[in-house]
Parts: C-alpha cells; sequence; structure tokens
C-alpha cells in the first residue's frame, strides 16, 4: 500500500503573467514532486489555483479601466496554457473566485468566529483625501520598518519577508497618487493569532525535517511574539463578510487565499463522483506537503496552521519546502523594469523540457540561485545534448541499424556491465531517498552522473568498432546500454516528462512512462524499438545575444 500526499501550491496572483521566478520559486517542484509519487504507485492529490481577489487585481483592473474579474479570467486562462505547455501536472487548477470556494471561506470564518479566534475591533487605517477612500494593503507603499526597503507593501515586505500592515509603513503613500494617507478608524475583524503562540512554538520545533532556513526564519517571528491580524478590509472586490453590519467590507485575502487549498480539494472530490474523498488528504493518513516561495513562509507555517488547529480536525502541514528567490543576470527580478524572462515568451521559442532541466539543476532550493542565458545554453548543449541526449541517440541508432530494430539478445554480461548496471539500480535508489526528502538539485545532478558513467562504458566497449569482427559482444554492450537508458528515462521522468516520455515510445513501450513504476528494469530481448530521433537539439550562441536584448524593454 504506498502513501497518500497532498500537494499544496502557491497561489499566483491573476494579475500578469507568470515568470521563471515563479516557476523556480515554487511550481516545478511540486510538479517533480507530484511524479515522482505517482511513478512510486502513491495517492497524490496535487492542487492550486489563480488568487482571483488580492489588490494586485485591483491595481491592475484600475490602470487598465477594466472590471477586476476581466482581469483575473484573462490571466486564469494563460496560467491553464502556461501549465498545460511546460507539463505542470495539477490534479485541479482552480480559482478563489468560484461560489464553492467563497462558501468554504465564509465557513471558517464563522467557524473561527463563533469559537472567540475572531473577534471585532476599530483600527487605524490609511485613507486617501485624494482619492477619497480606505486603502487596502497594497494600495500603500513606504519605506519597511524592520530593513528600511523603500517600497515595500502594506501586506508585506519583499525585501525581508516580514507581514506588515499599512500603519507600519514610514513615509507611506497612495500607489496611485503618491499622496500621503490619512490615519483614520475603521472597524474590522481580526484573528486571534496570539491565542496560538505556544501550540504553534511547540508544533515547530517538532518538525526537525523541514529546510534549515523555513525552520529558522518561522522560528524566529514566533520568537518575537505573534500579534493578532485584521481579516477584513475596506473594498468592493473579493469574498463578502457573512456578517450583517459589513456588506461593504470583504475578506483579507492572505485569510481566504490559504483556505483554497481546502475548497480546492473538495471541489476536486466533487468533480470526480466522490464528494468526501477529500477528507483521505485531510484527515486521514496523508502528508501535506506546501510548496512556496520564501516570501510566503509565515502564511504556510504560522498563519494557516493556526487557522487549521483552531478549526480543528484538519491534518497540519507536514512540510513546508519553501524555495528562495531566482535571480536573472545576476540581478534581482523585477516585473516593473521588465527585468524578467515570462514563461509565455519561453514557452513559444523553446522547449519545454530545457527550461525544466535548468531550473532543476540549479534550483534555488537553499540559497538564492542565478538564471542566465549564457549559462541556459551551455547547459542545453554540454549537458542536455552532448551527454544525456548523444548517448541516447547514438544507442538507440545503433541498435536499431544493426539488430533488426530491436533489443538485442545479450551474451554474458562482463564485471564492466555488471557494474554499470548496478551504477543504475543505485542511482534509483539514491534519487528515490533524494526527492522523498525533495531535494531535487542533488537528485537530477547523480542522474547526470549515471548518464556520464554510461558514455564512459560505451567509450570503453567501442561496439561500432567491435561490431566489424564480433555481434555477441557489441549485443551485451548494447543490450546493457538500452538498459541503463531506460533507467534514465525513469529516474529523469519527474524532471523531465515530454522527453522520457518520447524516449519511452522510442524503446518500444506503450502507455505512460509512469505507468511502469518507479523501479529498474532490464529491457526484453527482441523488444522492437521505433525509429530513434534526437531528444534535444542543440542552441546557436546568438540565442544569448537576443534574449539579454529583451530584457528590460518595455513589454
Amino acid at each position: 500500500m504506498g502513501e497518500r500526499i497532498f500537494i499544496g501550491v502557491a497561489w499566483p496572483y491573476a494579475n500578469g503573467s507568470l515568470h521563471l521566478g515563479h516557476i523556480a520559486g515554487a511550481y516545478l517542484p511540486p510538479d517533480i514532486f507530484a511524479r515522482y509519487h505517482r511513478a512510486k504507485g502513491d495517492e497524490v492529490l496535487m492542487v492550486s489555483g489563480s488568487d482571483q481577489h488580492g489588490t494586485p487585481i485591483t491595481v491592475r483592473a484600475e490602470r487598465e479601466g477594466k472590471a477586476p474579474r476581466e482581469i483575473a479570467e484573462r490571466y486564469h486562462r494563460e496560467f491553464l496554457d502556461s501549465w498545460e505547455r511546460l507539463g505542470i501536472s495539477f490534479d485541479l487548477f482552480t480559482s478563489t473566485g468560484t461560489q464553492n470556494h467563497a462558501q468554504v471561506a465564509q465557513e471558517i470564518f464563522l467557524d473561527l468566529l463563533e469559537k472567540g479566534y475572531i473577534y471585532r475591533d476599530s483600527m487605524l487605517l490609511p485613507y486617501c483625501p485624494s482619492c477619497k477612500r480606505f486603502l487596502p494593503d497594497r494600495y500603500v507603499e513606504g519605506i519597511c520598518p524592520y530593513c528600511g526597503y523603500p517600497s515595500a507593501r502594506g501586506d508585506q515586505c519583499e525585501e525581508c519577508g516580514k507581514p506588515l500592515n499599512p500603519s507600519e509603513l514610514v513615509d507611506s503613500r497612495c500607489v496611485f497618487c503618491s499622496t500621503p494617507p490619512e490615519i483614520r478608524d475603521s472597524e474590522h475583524f481580526f484573528l486571534r493569532l496570539s491565542a496560538f503562540q505556544d501550540m504553534l512554538l511547540s508544533w515547530v520545533r517538532k518538525q526537525i525535517h523541514w529546510k534549515q532556513n523555513v525552520l529558522n526564519f518561522t522560528t524566529g517571528i514566533l520568537n518575537e511574539g505573534l500579534r493578532d491580524r485584521a481579516i477584513t478590509r475596506d473594498i468592493e472586490w473579493g469574498i463578502p463578510v457573512p456578517v450583517s453590519g459589513f456588506e461593504n467590507k470583504r475578506i483579507y485575502v492572505w485569510f481566504e487565499a490559504v483556505i483554497g487549498y481546502l475548497s480546492a480539494s473538495k471541489e476536486w472530490a466533487q468533480v470526480n463522483g466522490d464528494r468526501e474523498r477529500w477528507r483521505d488528504f485531510w484527515q486521514g493518513e496523508s502528508k501535506s506537503y506546501y510548496f512556496i516561495g520564501k516570501d510566503n513562509i509565515p502564511f504556510h507555517t504560522i498563519i494557516w496552521p493556526a487557522m487549521l488547529m483552531g478549526y480543528g480536525g484538519l491534518n497540519l502541514p507536514y512540510d513546508v519546502p519553501a524555495n528562495e528567490f531566482l535571480t536573472i543576470e545576476g540581478r534581482q527580478l523585477s516585473t516593473s523594469r521588465n527585468w524578467a524572462v515570462w514563461l509565455p515568451d519561453y514557452l513559444e521559442r523553446y522547449d519545454p523540457d530545457l527550461l525544466r532541466y535548468f531550473l532543476s539543476v540549479s534550483m534555488p532550493e537553499s540559497a538564492d540561485s542565478d538564471f542566465s542565458w549564457r549559462e541556459f545554453v551551455r547547459r542545453n548543449n554540454d549537458e542536455l545534448v552532448a551527454t544525456y541526449g548523444n548517448l541516447v541517440h547514438r544507442v538507440l541508432t545503433f541498435a536499431y541499424r544493426n539488430f533488426n530494430g530491436s533489443v538485442p539478445q545479450p551474451g554474458e554480461i562482463d564485471p564492466l556491465g555488471k557494474e554499470l548496471l548496478g551504477k543504475a539500480q543505485r542511482a534509483l535508489d539514491s534519487m528515490d531517498r533524494l526527492l522523498y526528502r525533495c531535494r531535487f538539485r542533488e537528485a537530477i545532478r547523480g542522474a547526470m552522473s549515471l548518464a556520464q558513467e554510461a558514455n564512459r562504458y560505451l567509450e570503453e566497449r567501442s561496439p561500432w568498432k567491435a561490431i566489424k569482427e564480433d555481434e555477441e559482444g557489441p549485443a551485451t554492450t548494447v543490450y546493457v546500454a538500452l538498459s541503463v537508458i531506460n533507467c534514465l528515462k525513469t529516474i529523469l521522468y519527474p524532471f523531465l516528462p515530454f522527453s522520457s516520455q518520447r524516449l519511452h515510445t522510442f524503446l518500444g513501450f506503450e502507455g505512460r512512462v509512469e505507468d511502469e513504476g518507479w523501479a529498474f528494469h532490464q529491457l526484453p530481448p527482441g523488444q522492437r524499438l521505433e525509429p530513434p530521433e534526437p531528444l534535444f537539439a542543440k542552441l546557436d550562441e546568438w540565442v544569448v545575444e537576443m534574449e539579454m536584448g529583451r530584457l528590460g524593454e518595455r513589454p
């Protein structure tokens, strides 16, 4: 009996296109993890959706003169297209705009209110006398009181990651007219986070399997002491507050968005014909993983667990393997300056597996990492094409031409061949352990090491020379190499699903790669091979200059 794995993935704001920072930080890692567990035969539920209620959507809508729903639906459609083309295999990618999500969010709100974990209080909020309205979190910018970052938002500082209230900002200003806001009273609902201080600290200290950066960041915030936070706001766009007298206010996006993990699970169960099946992943023997960027750590290691503790009866997160940030050409990514590589643009020009490979082998798991076009081209040409792709193509081509398009019948496998087969089995076992612990970068580097070993084995045996005098020796060499390639197909499948599926077909298999399971299968002699084609194409050096020229251009 396999494990049951719930995978919650960060909900992207539906106010703009996805970029490579999003993919490296929060979207590629869970897909690798999900594909690995599915191949092992584990039961997986991976959900996410477009966050359609954040103030980033209303800011974009006001600037474009359109309704927030129109903006949100436009980018939701684009997200769905990007996931399909990049191979991000959600079981459900929904949105916070569904009636189901609103119902679940309001239900949790009312439950926590009844239990005393939510209460009413007045608060001082920024009010723009020029725009004549209260300013939600992201309508206010200013200097972070913790790190001094000059463009911190009213909900969180993107530089140091600290959660903020707009009133905490120094020299705050309205993002639309730059007028310094006035501070006025407004009545709102608050989450009594302080009530969970001791429970959270006790729980977090037991999570010794978390990444050290996640554990340290979370413990640091808890040691400072939790403060209660407002969970409603003065805005017209969002989920209505289900309490009389608050018709003109909405539930704060940071409170309702994390509830999306639960509402999406319930929607998935309903869509699949068993309305109660979500309970298997939320109340049964199941491990919950939340894949996010480091700026979202406190929402998933403190706020969401506190909400779950207050609501009761649901599984707490097992792991929150947050990634650090991706820089672009050595500089911090900036969407406003167009210093970014946009995913739809990338997918128009290049193979999705190339990007998946680059971001996997340089994943920002414990420190920021960098994307450069020169390194992208180098890794494609030197590693995917010259090391892995060349191994696959020359072995398949040699086998197809010299052994009647079939897997050859081997003779006795010599010690060198047995040693390579042993290395393949050990590589699969090692990747099993690494992927289980979300150590993706180390895992894919191990896979490429196996490809290098196979290339050395071929050079040592040189079957293309020996076949002129002896068929059995080359047949055995090719059989061993094909078996190792079949192993590489399996262990690289979570990272490179498109090329692994093509290789699966070239090797004469039908169906999906993951149906073969997470195992090292030596190929059956006589199995028909399909005519091979190169898995990857070499990139010209002019790609670097062309793509560098796009950076910083106004979109």
